[in-house]
């Protein structure tokens, strides 16, 4: 089970001892959010969650299931130090097939729209591909407008929709599919590391150039 460690953040497996901390920053607004704390849930099979008991019940079960890899997403590169903000998973993995599939993307409110979020989408692509895997995913709600817009800006090409794919929550859940393959891994990449760069941001923080001017004109039509 990996440890991904960036320049800004850090993946490690995810485990119960994180629920508290977990359960804590995502009941935290932030000026910068771009959903309540609610909404973190609204499209995801499970959550809100009540208490941080439930949620470490809730963790004990998913991290049981060997079929997916959950991670905690930390604040920093040093996973002994850096604080829990939120977590994702790899699911649908085959081996035999080359293909993989990153979900759960569970993150705070604190860490939304941030440089540190797009470098932890960076080190989930990047491992993918670098174990030889020749697709990667992402699926989402239809409804949620927010992930098919992240997904187009990471670099995954829309690939169409599955139409009343599923009952979640009691409503209907049409699934939209998007996706990288290994041979656009290389362009990918570079857009990544280039927007990741130190020269790309001011002093202030400010980015220059945006991902989505980057990986735009890389999307397959």
């Amino acid at each position: 089970r990996p440890v991904l460690v960036g320049s800004y953040s850090a993946l490690a497996p995810l485990h119960p001892g994180y629920a508290e901390a977990l359960f804590e920053v995502f009941a935290r607004a932030a000026a910068s959010a771009t959903t309540s704390p609610v909404d973190v849930w609204k499209y995801l099979p499970v959550g809100p969650f009540e208490s941080a008991d439930k949620l470490r019940e809730w963790i004990g079960g998913a991290v049981a299931d060997r079929s997916r890899f959950y991670m905690v997403v930390l604040d920093g590169p040093d996973p002994a130090g850096a604080r829990p903000v939120g977590c994702i998973a790899y699911l649908r993995i085959f081996p035999s097939e080359g293909s993989i599939e990153t979900g759960f993307v569970t993150l705070s409110p604190t860490l939304q729209r941030t440089r540190t979020a797009t470098e932890v989408h960076y080190l989930m692509m990047r491992y993918v591909f670098e174990l030889g895997y020749r697709r990667y995913e992402w699926k989402c709600h239809g409804n949620n407008l927010p992930s098919r817009r992240a997904a187009q800006r990471l670099g995954f090409s829309f690939e169409g929709i599955h139409r009343q794919a599923a009952v979640q929550k009691g409503c209907n859940r049409d699934t939209v599919w998007f996706s990288v393959i290994d041979g656009e891994w290389a362009s990918r990449r570079a857009a990544f590391e280039a927007y990741l760069s130190d020269a790309n941001f001011d002093a202030s923080g400010v980015q220059r150039l945006a991902l989505s001017g980057l990986t735009r004109p890389l999307l397959a039509a």
